[in-house]
């Protein structure tokens, strides 16, 4: 699923400039419990004739369905999709963040030892995608980095990104688990997730 949000800076303040947001709804829930996934969806961005560069980041869905919706969540088990970050615009940007955020919670996203963890890692090359859509698999044949691993509520600033660049393409997987060490106390929860890159236009400079 793509969507896209651009803000353009006028010629006389240059304002931050906010990347399209990929919004990434995924529910569990353990023993079996019913879940539900969260959808949004933005205007499509207004073309500006004022001589600036235009900033967008998109996230494009790789192989199996993005949003993800899934049940009977139990400890130990792990979901994981690869989604490409691209910077389809004619600018270069000078930070991009990744955020999740829970829209809907529960102890899944509130114990962050406990609860649902989060793994998000890149490829210097595609992903190459096996399984089933219900199990999918994915390897990397070039060089894997670990973006972040920890709870599922998080926001950081992404390492020199190749989406920095104006057509750079970064190849990201993320995972979403829950612990073995979850107990009793998490059976029956669900929690929405809301996962999104922003990218930050780069500092003004004299032309």
């Amino acid at each position: 699923m793509n969507t896209k949000t651009r803000q353009i800076a006028d010629n006389t303040n240059v304002r931050k400039v906010v990347g399209s947001l990929a919004v990434i709804g995924t529910a569990a829930a353990v023993a079996g419990m019913g879940t539900f996934g969260s959808f949004t969806d933005s205007t499509t961005p207004v073309d500006t004739t004022i001589q600036s560069g235009t900033l967008s980041i998109n996230v494009n869905q790789v192989g199996y369905a993005v949003p993800v919706t899934t049940a009977g969540f139990v400890p130990g088990d792990s979901l994981t999709r690869a989604v490409n970050l691209v910077n389809d615009g004619s600018a270069t940007l000078g930070s991009v963040n990744f955020s999740s955020v829970a829209t809907a919670g529960s102890v899944l996203t509130t114990d962050t030892l406990n609860g649902l963890q989060l793994s998000l890692k890149s490829c210097s090359v595609a992903w190459t995608q096996g399984g089933t859509a219900a199990a999918p698999t994915y390897a990397c044949s070039g060089t894997t980095s670990t973006i972040y691993n920890g709870p599922a509520v998080t926001t950081i600033g992404l390492a020199n990104p190749a989406a920095l660049s104006a057509g750079g393409t970064d190849y990201m997987l993320f995972s979403i688990s829950l612990p073995a060490s979850a107990d009793n106390t998490f059976q029956g929860k669900s929690a929405t997730l809301s996962l999104s890159f922003t990218g930050m236009q780069r500092s003004g400079t004299a032309h």
